[in-house]
């Protein structure tokens, strides 16, 4: 019945009986891209993330990522030992070696962890201590970058969308703000609260992390977030003039809205590669600082005050060395690689 089907006179439908395979060109390179600007529509973050998946080093930083997460959660659940825990007669063991008292348990039946990194000079575990470490890295550079991204948003939006006499006042401040040594406030802040801040923390979270790590939180908020906040403001300062902008404005959307909810989201692939990036400059800082004695209060431990106290034993105990300072390396060059694939996949002048 179909076959008798004809089509109307006056029809613009192609007859395509009186077409052959053979009379068709195949589509070129050009029209093949044009098709795919013409697919189906996506947002911004799934376009972004169908890049990101594409690349390789930036899916394998994300792998490995997870894994020192994983691990960084479950060992303390898994492993019996804690990162103060001293045991006597097994200083300085190495990797999965064990301690005459403990051969002797193993030989009376008893099951006894094995101390995978090692023990230090004073008996602690170290692969328990690593991973405590890890934590403190992760922390900090997780919480710094929140708090530069917060402090940077809100201080870049108000001075690029105000303009004139604000923007020029606030990026006054930047300027001096830039001009501040961290390293100087770092220590000054921390003889300050020494002196007014330790009695007062005593017995409480805080008292674990110390006062060098107050004030290097401190100096995060005071001075880490100017870069974001003149990333923001640049981006805001061409984004305001267009067009879509002007007709918020004239239909009266109040200020803090058409930031929230017309200019932020085009500022979205700065905001992600910046704070992709900021994560480790902060793990980066953090230990240089530890390894240069302002990070935790002792016994808690962070990755840069491992590599300083093995540091007396490199020649005897190179591996002490080698274990932090091999994490350190695996998380910055991870977050590097994933800030790196960040910035490809988010990036509207890269997305070609």
């Amino acid at each position: 019945m179909a076959k008798d089907l004809k089509r109307a006179p006056f029809s613009a439908q192609v007859d395509l009986s009186k077409f052959h395979m053979e009379d068709f060109d195949q589509a070129t390179e050009e029209e093949k891209r044009q098709q795919e600007v013409m697919g189906e529509s996506t947002t911004f973050f799934k376009d972004g993330m169908r890049r990101l998946r594409r690349n390789p080093l930036a899916m394998g930083s994300i792998v490995v990522l997870i894994l020192i997460i994983a691990v960084c959660l479950l060992a303390p659940k898994i492993v019996p030992y804690g990162y103060a825990d001293i045991m006597k007669g097994s200083n300085n063991l190495g990797p999965f070696e064990y301690s005459a008292a403990e051969l002797a348990k193993i030989d009376a039946g008893e099951e006894v962890f094995p101390h995978i990194f090692g023990t230090d000079s004073l008996g602690r575990d170290y692969f328990i201590r690593v991973v405590y470490g890890a934590r403190v890295s992760l922390g900090v550079g997780i919480f710094a970058s929140l708090l530069v991204l917060i402090i940077g948003l809100l201080y870049g939006s108000i001075s690029g969308y105000m303009g004139g006499r604000v923007d020029m006042y606030m990026m006054r401040v930047v300027d001096i703000i830039y001009s501040l040594p961290d390293m100087l406030l770092i220590i000054l802040l921390a003889v300050v609260l020494n002196e007014t801040l330790a009695p007062k923390i005593q017995g409480t979270v805080l008292a674990k992390l110390g006062v060098n790590m107050i004030s290097l939180f401190i100096v995060f908020g005071l001075l880490y977030w100017v870069s974001m906040a003149r990333l923001i403001r640049g981006q805001i300062l061409t984004i305001k003039q267009n067009e879509y902008v002007l007709a918020a404005k004239c239909i009266g959307t109040s200020t803090p809205r058409i930031i929230r909810r017309h200019i932020l989201p085009n500022c979205l692939s700065v905001i992600i590669i910046t704070t992709a990036l900021q994560i480790p400059s902060a793990i980066f800082t953090e230990s240089y600082l530890a390894f240069v004695g302002l990070g935790v209060s002792a016994p808690m431990p962070s990755l840069g005050s491992l590599a300083n106290e093995a540091r007396g034993g490199l020649q005897t105990y190179p591996l002490r060395l080698f274990f932090p300072a091999l994490t350190i390396c695996l998380i910055v060059l991870a977050l590097n690689l994933l800030g790196d694939g960040l910035r490809d996949a988010f990036d509207p002048k890269l997305s070609r």
